[in-house]
């Protein structure tokens, strides 16, 4: 897509303005990349996810800066015109300002993203406000905090009761302040991403948090069910169930190799009769080489 032009901060809160949702999904490789910009996305996320997705790990807390490099680096590659955010991941944040600077360095210099993203509240302000007065875009993430699930105890929603809620409208707002452009919710009661949406100025995103956000962000894997154990999620819709036709694919291509059906005759290259005679001699004229 060379006439596309990627989207900016700028623009997305215009869309907000104007109440054009945003559409967001994950991507960790070239060739996925490639195709969410072909199909028109707004935003990609190179997601700490691909701990999960990518890595086969159960949590997304042994991602290293590293590893999203490499990724969000490849993401960038295949999607040139489309805005992308990259995960600091795990406990890349939370020491000193200068710490945090050298992985967001890494990330918008080697990497090559447009932002990054962050997990936190009020404890991550300070953080967030020293990124973006360095020049960069930081896209908030509240509700559900992955990095932190050890300490919330699991996948749970939140915003279910009034204090849980003042909480993250609290959290929403001091992000705002602090100069994110936008805040990812997570798993938030839709009543109270709602209300959040509404208080603040800035563009919320949701995955799991209802219908009156100002965009959504689905995982690539979940939204095209790219797993071999898909394990079904209440709050994603299921477009393409792609896991089954890559694994009907290859256990095709392993029959027809076990059954000497692949490669048949149009998929092989032919030596001219002088290159038999060098091998076998005249002998090796019509000779089945085997």
């Amino acid at each position: 897509m060379a006439d596309k032009q990627a989207l900016n901060i700028v623009k997305f809160k215009k869309m907000k303005t104007d109440g054009v949702p945003i559409s967001m999904l994950t991507a960790y490789d070239y060739p996925s990349a490639q195709l969410a910009e072909e199909a028109g996305i707004d935003m990609i996320l190179v997601g700490d996810s691909l701990g999960n997705v990518v890595q086969g790990n159960e949590t997304t807390l042994p991602v290293t800066i590293d590893d999203m490099v490499y990724h969000t680096r490849t993401v960038k590659r295949g999607a040139p015109h489309t805005f992308i955010v990259a995960d600091m991941p795990f406990m890349t944040y939370h020491g000193s300002i200068d710490e945090s600077m050298r992985g967001v360095r890494r990330l918008m210099q080697e990497g090559l993203a447009h932002a990054v993203k962050m997990e936190g509240g009020q404890e991550i302000c300070g953080t967030v406000a020293a990124i973006v007065a360095a020049g960069v875009p930081v896209l908030g993430h509240i509700g559900l905090t992955p990095q932190s699930v050890n300490m919330i105890g699991g996948y749970r929603i939140q915003g279910k009761d009034a204090k849980d809620a003042q909480r993250l409208m609290d959290e929403a707002k001091a992000l705002e302040a602090a100069g994110a452009f936008g805040i990812v919710l997570e798993l938030v009661t839709e009543e109270v991403a709602r209300a959040i949406s509404e208080a603040v100025s800035i563009p919320t995103i949701g995955i799991g948090a209802g219908r009156y956000v100002d965009g959504q962000v689905l995982v690539y894997h979940d939204l095209l069910r790219y797993d071999s154990s898909y394990r079904e999620k209440r709050f994603v819709k299921t477009y393409a169930d792609i896991g089954n036709v890559i694994r009907e694919g290859i256990s095709q291509y392993v029959q027809d190799v076990k059954q000497r059906s692949f490669p048949e005759e149009r998929h092989v290259f032919n030596a001219d009769e002088t290159v038999l005679e060098s091998l076998y001699g005249n002998a090796g004229k019509g000779a089945d080489p085997k």
